[in-house]
């Protein structure tokens, strides 16, 4: 059964937060207490654990270590998926870093970029390529989704070399709304656009 969007992004906050339970010497949580530690209703939470197969018990609530495993199977692949960033300006080193520290079955495999200062430095352990060999990289090193980080005025340009690249899933962080085929799955966030909404809502709550 194909997941709801929403329920796929729960259930990645569920893991996270479950995470920091894992070693407990009684790994157990109740759907009320995960409910309210992520600021969702009780009756979502256990909506979502259903569909993926967990009830929970009764008495001791859900066991940590096989529910992370059981959202593990359900949202993870068999095998690891790779990122490619492009521009690894600060936001892209930012991401490059927050993607490096967390558990998931994702890993970043490559960067871009067309400065030639950045142009085969490593980042971590990650090599900088060239904007140019990005079908090639992309190729050889089984990248499926390509995150963009660019100045708003290249994405459209760098969302055409990712799909021609053979991407299958791109994050958008710039401003620009990309018109890409139905069969990519393409998310946008534009970080401006959401500041000013939470400016809004702050300034008439």
């Amino acid at each position: 059964m194909k997941l709801p969007k929403r329920t796929v992004q729960r259930l990645s906050r569920y893991r996270r937060l479950l995470f920091k339970y894992r070693y407990l010497s009684e790994p157990y949580i109740y759907s009320h207490d995960l409910a309210r530690l992520l600021n969702l209703n009780p009756v979502q939470v256990r909506r979502d654990l259903m569909l993926i197969g967990s009830s929970g018990n009764h008495r001791k609530g859900y066991n940590v270590n096989e529910l992370n495993d059981l959202i593990a199977n359900t949202i993870d692949s068999s095998e690891v998926q790779n990122v490619g960033i492009v521009g690894i300006g600060r936001l892209g080193q930012a991401i490059l870093n927050y993607v490096s520290d967390q558990e998931m079955n994702l890993k970043v495999a490559a960067v871009f970029d067309i400065d030639n200062k950045k142009v085969g430095k490593e980042y971590g352990d990650i090599m900088c390529y060239d904007i140019s060999r990005m079908s090639e990289i992309v190729l050889e090193k089984n990248i499926s989704i390509g995150i963009i980080a660019i100045p708003s005025e290249f994405a459209t340009s760098i969302a055409d070399i990712l799909l021609r690249s053979g991407m299958e899933g791109i994050l958008n962080f710039t401003n620009v709304h990309l018109d890409l085929p139905k069969h990519i799955y393409l998310k946008e966030f534009d970080i401006i656009t959401t500041l000013e909404e939470m400016a809004y809502f702050v300034k008439n709550k």
